[in-house]
């Protein structure tokens, strides 16, 4: 009883951590694009994880996630650094403006069309493809080591279904955070994760593992600001001291 306790524990918290990167990719896709292509782009990959799960099983455990991480960081920096560059924009022309103010920069990503946003599902769908293959690795790995795979599998499933149900709750406060700061926050987020797994997935070693994305967000978040007041000193035509 006991190793199936250490079992379902280590496979919670650890899944856990790969549930929050995974929520925190769709709300904010969710909340700046919207959310009916976003919880279809989900859905989709949780389908596609689903049948990579009953086909490989327990092979899932040597399943090159080297590769996989070098291809979705990259495609994750792409849009983030997109996002990046629109967020510091708008925050320095319009400050915290609300959701509802007319955005003079551009064309607006919130999409009010009745087709599908694919750069929403396509967002939402790698999120949940890559973080929950991890989580699936992680547990075939802690089950089949400690022959409790059933216990690992309520673990890993129990992390997804309680970090997923706090970001369904939260994600109405996410949508009342002014569009602008919205829009940086979540190109800052992307651009950090799709940093660290891209870098990861060309065989770096990061300074404490997953340990590194608070550093890696913080640097972000200093360029925005740094960038936010040189943008806003630019508009409004001050100049540094000589």
């Amino acid at each position: 009883m006991t190793g199936l306790w250490a079992v379902l524990i280590t496979t919670f918290l650890a899944s856990a951590v790969e549930a929050i990167e995974m929520v925190t990719i769709v709300v904010g896709v969710g909340a700046t694009r919207g959310w009916r292509s976003t919880i279809i782009g989900a859905a989709s990959g949780f389908g596609v994880l689903a049948v990579i799960v009953v086909i490989l099983g327990a092979a899932l455990s040597v399943v090159p996630v080297g590769p996989l991480r070098l291809v979705i960081g990259a495609l994750l920096l792409v849009f983030g650094l997109q996002w990046f560059r629109k967020g510091i924009m708008r925050v320095a022309a319009r400050g915290l403006a609300g959701i509802g103010g007319s955005d003079p920069l551009g064309d607006g990503e919130l999409w009010s069309r009745p087709d599908m946003d694919w750069t929403a599902w396509f967002l939402a769908f790698k999120g949940v493809v890559l973080e929950g293959l991890e989580v699936a690795i992680i547990v075939v790995s802690f089950g089949a080591g400690a022959n409790q795979l059933g216990g690992a599998v309520i673990g890993g499933v129990g992390a997804i279904i309680i970090v997923g149900g706090i970001g369904l709750l939260l994600h109405r406060s996410v949508r009342r955070i002014p569009r602008s700061l919205l829009q940086l926050i979540v190109g800052v987020l992307l651009s950090t994760f799709g940093t660290f797994w891209a870098l990861e997935g060309l065989g770096v070693e990061w300074p404490g593992g997953d340990a590194s994305i608070p550093g890696l967000l913080v640097l972000y978040a200093a360029t925005a600001l740094f960038y936010i007041t040189l943008e806003r000193n630019r508009v409004l035509g001050l100049r540094p001291a000589a």
